[in-house]
């Protein structure tokens, strides 16, 4: 059975009271303010869903909106599906890809309820080869800080969140681990995978 990792699940917590910037070259400093921005648009458009009015299903619907325009979802899926992705034919990619996008925001909506109270704590914004690390603290009710970093890719261009790193442990990498071990346990049976999380939707639905 796959775990069920809440892949980036504290995106939905966002509060940006501000940002302390470190001094960097202009094209460097360009950058990591669109990463940031990046980060303080949706991340007040999630809070605005999660606080507001409005079922369960219509928050839903919202906040799907919000991390197609926010993450690399397809980015992200290929990667969580590592060395598979290349052995896959394009049926059980087109399935894989439609699958992940729907557990990744079960994910994410399912824990609507716990996003209450939260506060965000802007850090640094850094480069770190190609993409840009927003390092932030999140801070939950009842709860010690966590220390958040979010990767942004295509920082100067048209940049998109592709990873979350909580307390040093990368979300995706975890995500693509777990996919790996069921694989492995599955005869490397995509068909497997796809199945079971085909049934983690269900399930959820």
């Amino acid at each position: 059975m796959i775990q069920r990792r809440k892949f980036m699940v504290v995106t939905a917590a966002w509060l940006l009271p501000g940002s302390l910037w470190l001094t960097r070259p202009a094209g460097a400093q360009g950058a990591s303010d669109k990463a940031s921005a990046l980060i303080k648009s949706i991340g007040d458009q999630l809070v605005s869903v999660v606080n507001g009015p409005g079922g369960e299903r219509d928050k839903r619907a919202r906040l799907t909106e919000i991390i197609d325009s926010g993450v690399d979802v397809d980015g992200v899926a290929r990667f969580c599906l590592g060395r598979f992705w290349r052995s896959a034919s394009a049926e059980q990619q087109r399935r894989y890809m439609e699958l992940f996008h729907q557990v990744l925001v079960n994910n994410i909506t399912s824990k609507i309820g716990d996003y209450r109270g939260v506060r965000f704590q802007m850090g640094r914004t850094q480069r770190r080869d190609e993409d840009a690390v927003v390092s932030t603290v999140v801070e939950r009710p009842n709860n010690p800080p966590t220390n958040v970093d979010w990767i942004v890719s295509s920082p100067a261009g048209d940049p998109k969140i592709i990873d979350v790193v909580a307390e040093g442990t990368s979300l995706r990498l975890t995500q693509r681990q777990d996919y790996a071990s069921y694989l492995s346990h599955n005869n490397n049976n995509i068909d497997a995978l796809i199945n079971a999380m085909r049934q983690q939707v269900a399930e959820a639905g």
